[in-house]
């Protein structure tokens, strides 16, 4: 097996690399860096703001001090005594409060103006993720699991988010935080202020090592995450089949065993959270201790007053908080990190397949012979299989041609790589004289409709499932209608709403041959110059089939070639598809073409592969046949059965509210 475009779910990369990716997260959030720039000028208002209190505080405990009666009966005071930073007391307050107001105001626009830029990151980076998943080659997602591609768009997306705007920001303030109450620590007191110094080398050493281990463990419990969601996501969009085969209780055990699996993920990084906070706070409340011991032995020797000791408390307090902020700064960065490079790993990787590379094509040019020309293939998660060698067809524009071959055979596989969903590894398929792979990837296959074997349908209508075929351009309702008929889709009308009906998730709400016919309609809306039908009749009853194929009858031959018909390529094994196409493709178990001409041509001969092959599937498709048939008659007789026993119901039911109408009539009036 090959899974090189498998995305890593291995657990983190070098150190080093840490670096690279934080410096990449700072690269994302620089495209807002006009609303980061007001951010930082209302922090610098909000913070200046916080970090003037504490000395407001000393001076107003001073002054009042000072006012303060030195002795019985004094009473007088000089009157710079009573200022507070060259204002009278009043006034001062007055405008202390005012302050309040425009740092209120100030603090308003602050977090407004960050939720604004998260949102904007957010919903850029999901933007761009999406974009690059969708664009990514076959390949691609027969290696990764759609869930993990979830997980990495909804969870991982937010925690980056999370990084980009509350971490680092909040990182900005304490910093300035921290930056701003040191100073003014050391204008206070620059003997206490050393104690601060001896203690901070430490914390940082341990909360480097603290980082580095909280992004490893991120990194893990995201990959954890993800195969929760790949597994949920998996299990709850097949629930019928699960439940068909009364697997919820091992499917229970497989979820509860991911669920573990984050659990002690979970477990970890609480652990390793607990330490490291716990350690550093005790460090945090020495440092107080050291503070208050040396603290009150200069006031007791008046080194520093009432008003710079309290003032001093209050600083180192708003100092201790911002660096413990900066240390968890840190470890949320480190997450996200771990989250960001799952999300770099997706953005970074290239498909094999570009889908906006080489040159249009018209559907003039589509008219011209599809050649394969000596094609070796195979799966490039299964290089070891092959499931083409040598394998060479020509098939003419405007021709249907049926390609048929025993279970295995790569009949499928044609119509991929057709569609360049992959590419053949040795050999080319051109049509006409162009290289496909030398052709626009979206120019080619808005000139190709395909009808599938399981169809697929999206959440919303109708009309919106059959216009899909034409998301690149508007579509009217008239050519909605005109597709719809041509599949035989008159069941539509049968609905209040007509092409308007929801048709629920993934189609739910229509049974397997309504969904069928839709996607047939959703094919012929883009007036294709290549149609393929992978089994296209396969989920309808005998009276569906038939109305279809009388549709398609003028598409796929019985009519010869015409400069308006589509080249038709079917993919099927029942004998009334294969036997209207103007051509048979048999291939081989040893994915080649074994046979080659008109169904009459192979037919006739006894010994032929197509002769051999119907025989065994003829039996199949007859009893099928039969059994639709008899279906089809016994639904009739029980809805005439049904009719009979509900007109009889109806009868009595009529009979009885008559009884009871004459009863209620003969009561006395009740007034």
């Amino acid at each position: 097996m090959d899974f090189s475009a498998r995305l890593s779910s291995s657990r983190g990369s070098p150190n080093a690399t840490s670096f690279n990716e934080v410096k990449r997260l700072l690269i994302v959030g620089a495209r807002e860096k006009n609303l980061f720039l007001v951010f930082l000028v209302l922090l610098l208002i909000t913070t200046g703001i916080t970090m003037a209190i504490p000395a407001v505080i000393g001076r107003v405990f001073d002054a009042a001090m000072a006012k303060r009666p030195q002795s019985e009966g004094q009473l007088e005071h000089k009157s710079k005594e009573t200022l507070i930073f060259g204002l009278e007391s009043n006034t001062f307050f007055w405008g202390l409060g005012a302050l309040f107001i425009v740092g209120s105001a100030a603090n308003f626009a602050r977090m407004m103006t960050l939720k604004w830029i998260g949102e904007r990151i957010s919903a850029r980076l999901r933007s761009t993720l999406f974009k690059r998943a969708i664009t990514q080659d076959a390949e691609f997602f027969d290696a990764n699991r759609v869930g993990d591609l979830i997980s990495r768009l909804s969870n991982d997306v937010t925690i980056v988010t999370r990084t980009l705007t509350t971490n680092i920001l909040v990182g900005f303030r304490n910093a300035l935080q921290g930056t701003a109450g040191l100073a003014m620590m050391c204008v206070v007191n620059l003997q206490l202020t050393m104690i601060m110094f001896v203690i901070l080398p430490p914390l940082v050493v341990g909360t480097f090592f603290y980082g580095k281990r909280m992004r490893q463990i991120s990194r893990d419990l995201q990959v954890s995450v993800g195969a929760l969601t790949r597994v949920s996501e998996e299990r709850l969009s097949n629930v019928k089949t699960v439940q068909c085969f009364v697997g919820d209780l091992p499917e229970l055990s497989r979820y509860n065993s991911r669920v573990r699996d984050t659990y002690k993920l979970g477990k970890r990084e609480a652990w390793a959270s607990s330490s490291f906070f716990s350690v550093t706070g005790l460090v945090g409340n020495y440092t107080v201790l050291s503070i208050l011991i040396l603290g009150s032995q200069f006031l007791m020797d008046q080194v520093v007053t009432i008003g710079e000791m309290t003032s001093y408390m209050m600083y180192s307090a708003y100092t201790a908080s911002a660096v413990f902020g900066i240390f968890t700064f840190y470890s949320e960065l480190m997450k996200g990190a771990g989250a960001a490079s799952r999300l770099f790993e997706l953005s970074d990787h290239t498909p094999r397949i570009k889908i906006t590379q080489g040159s249009k094509i018209s559907y003039q040019d589509m008219r011209m012979p599809i050649k394969f020309e000596n094609i070796d293939f195979a799966y490039p998660t299964r290089p070891n299989f092959p499931v083409f060698q040598k394998l060479s067809f020509e098939i003419q524009p405007g021709t249907s041609v049926c390609i048929v071959g025993p279970s295995g055979t790569g009949k499928s596989t044609i119509a991929s790589l057709l569609l360049r969903f992959y590419d053949p590894s040795v050999g080319r398929i051109c049509i006409g004289d162009r290289d496909i792979r030398s052709v626009n990837l979206r120019s080619l296959r808005r000139h190709i409709g395909i009808v599938q074997q399981e169809p697929v349908l999206f959440s919303g209508t109708i009309a919106n499932n059959i216009a899909y075929g034409l998301n690149h351009r508007a579509v009217t309702r008239e050519e909605i209608m005109i597709a719809a008929e041509r599949a035989n889709c008159g069941f539509i009308y049968t609905f209040s709403k007509g092409l308007d009906t929801l048709v629920g998730p993934r189609g739910a709400l229509l049974s397997g041959g309504q969904k069928q016919r839709i996607a047939i309609a959703r094919a012929l809306i883009k007036k294709p110059g290549i149609l393929i039908l992978d089994e296209a009749t396969s989920a309808l009853d005998v009276k569906s089939e038939a109305s279809v194929n009388e549709a398609l009858k003028n598409l796929t031959g019985g009519c010869g070639v015409s400069d308006d018909k589509p080249t038709v390529i079917s993919i099927a094994h029942r004998l009334s598809t294969i036997r209207r196409c103007d051509r048979v493709i048999v291939l081989g178990t040893h994915g080649a073409v074994v046979e080659d001409g008109t169904f009459t041509e192979l037919y006739a001969r006894p010994d032929s592969a197509l002769t051999r092959l119907v025989k065994t599937t003829d039996d199949s498709y007859e009893q099928e046949l039969a059994r639709k048939e008899l279906e089809h008659e016994d639904f009739q007789r029980k809805e005439r059965e049904v009719e009979d026993v509900l007109k009889e119901l109806n009868l009595e039911e009529t009979d009885r509210q008559r009884d009871e109408q004459d009863q209620r009539d003969m009561r006395p009036l009740d007034l």
